[in-house]
């Protein structure tokens, strides 16, 4: 028997907004190794890539073990204070309620680590109402990472991708499965009609309308 059809929700950009303790844990990294700060309005396009690509990019280190270290350093403030220092969206709540007492598996799939999204989820009162949690390592792409649930059997190909950002629609497309971009998130309009998902949602109350495909 094949593994259900999901909606697959990334986490930052689309179901809470990260920015303030994103920010700050880069900020706390980049301090302790002497790199200049980033300020607050440039925060925005470094949620959703992988930390390793971001450390990289912004220290323009080539070193393995140095964009490691930084890594590290960032988890240090990320794991103490900074996943409480997400905001959810309003309406997501409602929204993603709706979904599960539709009886719709909700799966959840983030490039930050899998014990922060647990936390963060916990701290909404979210956890429950997904049955599949997948979290990223440094070095493993979300288009692996979906590819690993798949191969799994944890969840169907059928499912769909909910992301704000274009690497969660290329990261659908290369698993073929379907892709829902959304416009509240850190994506602009023009990353996302760019990365052509298969649909596009303005308002986080328009996800109480998605629906998970029938398997082929």
């Amino acid at each position: 028997m094949s593994a259900a059809a999901f909606l697959i929700f990334d986490l930052d950009g689309t179901l809470s907004d990260p920015a303030a303790g994103i920010g700050r844990s880069i900020n706390h990294a980049l301090s302790a190794f002497g790199y200049p700060l980033l300020e607050e309005t440039e925060v925005s396009q470094y949620i959703g890539p992988p930390l390793d690509s971001t450390f990289r990019q912004l220290t323009r280190s080539s070193s393995h073990e140095h964009v490691l270290a930084l890594v590290a350093k960032y988890r240090e403030r990320y794991g103490d204070v900074g996943y409480a220092e997400n905001v959810l969206y309003p309406g997501i709540p409602e929204a993603v309620r709706h979904l599960a007492a539709q009886g719709f598996p909700l799966g959840l799939c983030t490039s930050k680590r899998v014990d922060f999204a647990e936390k963060i989820l916990t701290l909404f009162g979210l956890r429950e109402f997904f049955s599949v949690v997948n979290g990223g390592e440094v070095g493993i792409g979300k288009d692996h990472q979906l590819r690993g649930l798949i191969a799994d059997g944890q969840v169907g190909p059928a499912s769909t991708m909910i992301g704000d950002r274009a690497v969660d629609v290329s990261a659908a497309r290369a698993n073929r499965l379907h892709s829902v971009g959304v416009l509240w998130g850190h994506g602009s309009e023009d990353e996302l009609r760019t990365a052509a998902p298969d649909l596009l949602l303005r308002l986080p109350g328009q996800l109480t309308s998605l629906r998970p495909r029938s398997p082929a």
